[in-house]
C-alpha cells in the first residue's frame, strides 16, 4: 500500500504546553485508520497540526512525499487534506447551502459538489436555505462533513463525529463513510467509541498522554491490549 501521509517524530503543542511527544503515525492510500484514546490523549492535536491549523517542523509531516508541517492550513486544503473539526465550526449567518458552497473555495476537482453532497445527505436537500445552526446536531454535522467534502479532498480527517448525537444518528452518519471514501479517498477518524472505531476502521493508533500507546489491526488487537493502552493500567 503507498503511504499517503506520515507523521516523523511529531512534536506539537499550545504556547509552552506541550501536547505531543515524538507520533509516528501512516495513513495508506484508500485506507481508514482510527484514532482512539481518552478526553486530552492528543488526538485532535495531531489532526490540528496535519491541518495546518498548529505549526510542526517541515519534516514531521510528509504528505505524498513532501514536507508540509510548516504550511498554512489554506494551503493544506490546496494539497488535498480537509478537517471536518469538533463541534461543527459552522458559519451561524450562513445558509446551509452557503457553507457546503464554501468548502469548494479552492476550486480542487473531483466528484464531490453540491449535487452529489446533498445526494449523500438528503436530510440537507429541503434544508439547503435554512440557517446552518438552525438544523439538530446531526444535521449539522452533516453539513460539516459536506464542506469538506467539498474540497474533493484525499485525506479527510473528522474529529468526534459522533460528539454529543443520539445512537441513532452516528449510525446514519457513519453509514455514510463507506460512499465518502469508495473511490479511494483516506481517512483519519477521532472517535470516543471504541468498538465503533474499530468497526469503520482497518488499522488503529491508541494515545495517551501525547504519545502512542498501541497501535494495530483493528480487526484483530486485543480488547485487553487496547483497555491497558487506553487507560494506562492492566486489564
Amino acid at each position: 500500500m503507498t503511504t499517503l501521509l506520515q507523521t516523523q517524530g511529531l512534536t506539537a503543542g499550545y504556547g509552552d504546553f506541550q501536547a505531543l511527544f515524538g507520533i509516528d503515525v501512516a495513513v495508506g492510500a484508500g485506507e481508514v485508520i482510527a484514532l482512539i484514546g481518552a478526553n486530552g490523549a492528543g488526538k485532535s492535536t495531531l489532526l490540528k497540526t496535519i491541518a495546518g491549523l498548529l505549526r510542526a517542523a517541515p519534516g514531521q509531516v510528509i504528505y505524498k512525499g513532501a514536507p508540509i508541517g510548516s504550511l498554512p492550513a489554506a494551503r493544506i486544503v490546496d494539497k488535498g487534506i480537509a478537517l471536518v473539526p469538533e463541534g461543527r465550526r459552522l458559519f451561524p449567518s450562513l445558509s446551509v447551502e452557503e457553507n457546503l458552497q464554501l468548502g469548494a473555495y479552492c476550486g480542487r476537482p473531483g466528484r464531490w459538489n453540491l449535487e452529489t453532497v446533498l445526494e449523500l445527505f438528503p436530510a440537507l436537500r429541503e434544508r439547503r436555505h435554512h440557517p446552518a445552526t438552525a438544523l439538530s446536531g446531526g444535521q449539522q454535522q452533516m453539513v460539516a462533513i459536506g464542506r469538506a467534502l467539498m474540497s474533493n479532498p484525499e485525506l479527510l480527517m473528522c474529529d468526534e463525529l459522533s460528539l454529543g448525537l443520539a445512537p441513532v444518528i452516528v449510525r446514519e452518519i457513519y453509514a455514510a463513510l463507506p460512499a465518502i471514501v469508495a473511490d479511494g479517498m483516506s481517512a483519519i477518524i477521532v472517535e470516543q467509541d471504541v468498538r465503533l472505531a474499530r468497526q469503520v476502521s482497518s488499522r488503529f493508533y491508541c494515545f495517551q498522554e501525547g504519545r502512542v500507546s498501541l497501535e494495530g489491526e483493528s480487526a484483530s488487537a486485543s480488547d485487553e491490549a487496547i483497555t491497558q493502552a487506553y487507560f494506562g493500567v492492566q486489564a
